[in-house]
């Protein structure tokens, strides 16, 4: 596919910060505006797709594999590229912002890969955005070192692990941003900031450019973003091939392209990762108006429930066969001060690995330094001393279309425990990201936007089939907001009751919690460069 290279620079329009002039050179926004205008009208395009493809599925239309692209499934030869340097052992893979603290404490945490998370992770308020440049740029050139006013020293280590980047979805906006008097997809902007500044001082520190790529639903997406990977590297002078890429498998259309997506970006791939909140996120969102679709408690929802095993299993099945590592899913838990309910959890946390391990999975994704070791025993137990288990193909199992959708299994009215612990979660995080922090501690575990999206579209889903009623799911709202106005009194109480009502009280379910909430309180642009 040929792509057209404008020349237009995108244009700042918030307020200047500290710093900012580092990441917002004249240089980098001519790059960023090159990006947005070779794929900004693919991007569109794909969006109208998405909406077209729900629509035929909330409709009656079957969900299966392709059938045009049984012969990409049927070939036997075709692999992704090596492992590139530093992704050659996944084994444990820590998460979260590129916040300054949280950074340095990743990078000394002993896992073997850092993803750095402007999606999920990060409220995306400019600050937040740009500061996040401005911490992987100092991680890179080992600058990052700091200490609090309080005297706590934050020091990285000699051995640092990968630097992986997920930048936000293709669904997202970057307000901040415009080229042609539009904003910028904020998947480009994420992307291209970092390129632009880390790829080449990657290289030459033996690493490379590594992406995550979030929320895709099709082949189409991936290859998108391919042809941005092959421009970026025309455009800096960076071999082709250089830049990896795992894909998270997040969404349930994804699913059943698992090894289309990993076709269409075999030069740049690095594997497939289960993101498993997202997952049913997404099956919710795509089937949330049929009954045999209802899901229980969130807690219930576990990874042994046989379509979420089928998902996971084909996922290490399709990596392996073509060569590429298969990532597990996230274990959130904060090690807790009480000794008892510590141990209860590294228990629980060290059950999850041992299960991905066993399945084939290459390596895992923790939230916490805390439990890095625990995820690595058990990695080292079955691995014995190898760096992943590719050779393991999974030959056995054997996964259709009915396998990833029977959900009727497990399905059962929720309690009334349920419904309150999932308005207690979005409504505390809520309030913290219209803060403008993505990532936050609750009840134990690190939650993040995934968390409050399951959180949100159960509650719709559960007044839509009327398991429960209105009246009540009201009660516990209003309890759950004095309680979170008498924790935190600085809440914007009524801010958070609105987001709340208005992505999971409505009659027609919004996608995604995030862009309008972004528009609404999170974008900053003075009046006079409006």
């Amino acid at each position: 596919m040929t792509t057209t290279v404008t020349t237009h620079r995108a244009r700042v329009l918030a307020a200047p910060g500290d710093r900012h002039d580092e990441i917002l050179t004249p240089e980098a926004l001519d790059f960023i505006g090159r990006l947005a205008g070779a794929f900004g009208d693919r991007r569109q395009d794909l969006l109208r797709e998405r909406r077209r493809q729900a629509l035929r599925l909330a409709t009656g239309s079957p969900l299966d594999f392709p059938i045009a692209t049984a012969a990409i499934r049927a070939d036997p030869d075709w692999r992704v590229a090596a492992p590139a340097p530093g992704l050659e052992d996944r084994t444990v893979e820590i998460t979260g912002p590129p916040e300054r603290r949280m950074a340095v404490n990743a990078l000394s945490s002993g896992a073997k890969v850092w993803m750095a998370d402007f999606e999920d992770a990060t409220a995306p308020t400019w600050t937040n955005v740009i500061g996040g440049q401005l911490t992987l740029l100092d991680a890179v050139e080992r600058r990052i070192d700091f200490t609090t006013p309080e005297g706590k020293e934050y020091r990285l280590g000699l051995q640092l692990p990968a630097i992986v980047v997920r930048p936000r979805g293709w669904h997202l906006l970057e307000e901040h941003l415009e080229c042609d008097g539009q904003p910028v997809p904020a998947s480009l902007v994420d992307f291209g900031l970092y390129f632009f500044h880390c790829a080449q001082r990657q290289i030459d520190a033996g690493y490379g450019p590594y992406f995550y790529l979030p929320k895709l639903e099709n082949r189409y997406e991936a290859r998108l973003w391919n042809d941005v990977f092959v421009l970026a590297q025309d455009l800096l002078g960076i071999p082709r091939g250089t830049v990896r890429a795992t894909v998270l498998i997040e969404t349930i259309t994804a699913a059943f392209e698992m090894e289309e997506i990993l076709h269409e970006l075999r030069e740049h791939s690095a594997g497939l990762n289960a993101g498993r909140w997202d997952y049913l996120f997404s099956l919710i969102k795509t089937f949330g108006h049929r009954p045999d679709f209802l899901l229980s408690d969130r807690a219930q929802v576990t990874m042994t429930a046989p379509f979420l095993r089928a998902y996971t299993e084909l996922l290490v099945r399709t990596c392996h066969k073509r060569g590429a590592h298969a990532i597990g899913g996230m274990s959130a838990h904060v090690p807790a001060k009480d000794p008892e309910a510590n141990d209860a959890a590294l228990a629980t946390v060290r059950l999850d690995k041992e299960r991905e391990a066993e399945d084939g999975f290459d390596g895992s994704w923790v939230a916490h330094p805390g439990l890095v070791p625990v995820c690595q025993e058990v990695f080292d137990h079955v691995l014995g001393g190898r760096p992943h288990q590719l050779d393991r193909t999974r030959a056995d199992v054997r996964v259709g279309a009915r396998d990833l959708l029977s959900v009727r299994r497990i399905s059962g009215p929720p309690t009334e425990q349920g419904v309150r612990t999932n308005i207690a979660v979005a409504l505390r995080y809520f309030d913290a990201w219209l803060r403008g922090q993505g990532a936050v501690a609750l009840y134990g575990l690190m939650e993040d936007a995934a968390t409050a999206e399951i959180a949100r579209v159960q509650i719709w889903q559960w007044l839509r089939h009327r398991v429960i009623d209105r009246d009540t799911v009201l009660r516990i709202l209003d309890e759950e907001l004095a309680d979170l106005g008498a924790e935190h009194p600085w809440a914007a109480v009524d801010d958070v009751r609105e987001l709340f009502e208005r992505t999971a009280l409505t009659g027609e379910l919004p996608l995604f919690f995030t862009p309008d909430a972004y528009t609404r309180h999170l974008v900053r642009i003075p009046e006079a460069r409006s």
